[in-house]
């Protein structure tokens, strides 16, 4: 599902070395923590996976799709199999919650009777029921990274990559959120979580990657995050 072999990146404007030789593989319906300290190449690796970089050297296969050759136009087929999920939500403001969502299908050529049968469900399955009419700026943090979570799962996914996605919610929300990714994962998608907050990731027996200067430095599972923000 997720193969980084040999993976290296270098910013040819700062000459930063970013990832240096990765291996990653990631199994379907596996759970992963990816954590490291500040600059330590979380958010590069998120870069490669989604195809809006290319890497300096080694090769990258994300769902059967080659990112060392893919081609520009192969990209947003290729993200349609990805859900991605970042801190700062991305909800588009004047869209109700359920449109929100619709819109994520409408984009991908979805019917409007698959998007009546399916957003529903995906609004149930996040805990929203009730709040298909509201506007973001009417749910609290917690309620707006669900229905991030929620767009982000609508058009089944084969693998959902959140980005810090407890970084403006209180550890109460946190571990909330992180129960239903853990949901979502056991119904059978593939979870990648990027986050710096060790004290969540220590609360969940799953696999840990920890990441240091661009390399890996342990993998493992029941893993510990023992490195500081």
């Amino acid at each position: 599902m997720v193969s980084m072999n040999d993976v290296s990146m270098v910013y040819k404007t700062s000459g930063t070395v970013a990832a240096n030789h990765l291996n990653i593989n990631i199994g379907e319906g596996e759970f992963v923590f990816l954590v490291g300290p500040s600059g330590s190449g979380k958010t590069t690796i998120i870069k490669l996976l989604t195809g809006e970089i290319k890497a300096s050297e080694g090769e990258i296969s994300v769902n059967g799709y080659d990112l060392t050759r893919i081609r520009r136009r192969m990209l947003p087929k290729f993200r349609r199999t990805l859900g991605v999920i970042f801190q700062d939500f991305r909800l588009i403001e004047d869209k109700t919650v359920y449109d929100n969502v619709a819109f994520a299908m409408h984009v991908v050529g979805a019917t409007k009777k698959e998007i009546r049968e399916r957003v529903p469900y995906v609004l149930a399955l996040v805990g929203l029921e009730g709040r298909e009419k509201r506007l973001p700026q009417e749910l609290s943090g917690g309620e707006q990274q669900r229905v991030a979570i929620a767009r982000a799962l609508v058009n089944r996914p084969r693998i959902i990559i959140a980005d810090e996605p407890t970084g403006n919610l209180d550890p109460a929300k946190s571990l909330e959120l992180m129960l239903l990714l853990q949901k979502i994962n056991e119904l059978g998608t593939t979870v990648l979580v990027v986050t710096h907050e060790k004290e969540l990731v220590n609360a969940f027996s799953k696999r840990v990657i920890s990441l240091e200067a661009g390399s890996v430095v342990s993998d493992g599972m029941d893993g510990y995050y023992a490195y500081e923000a």
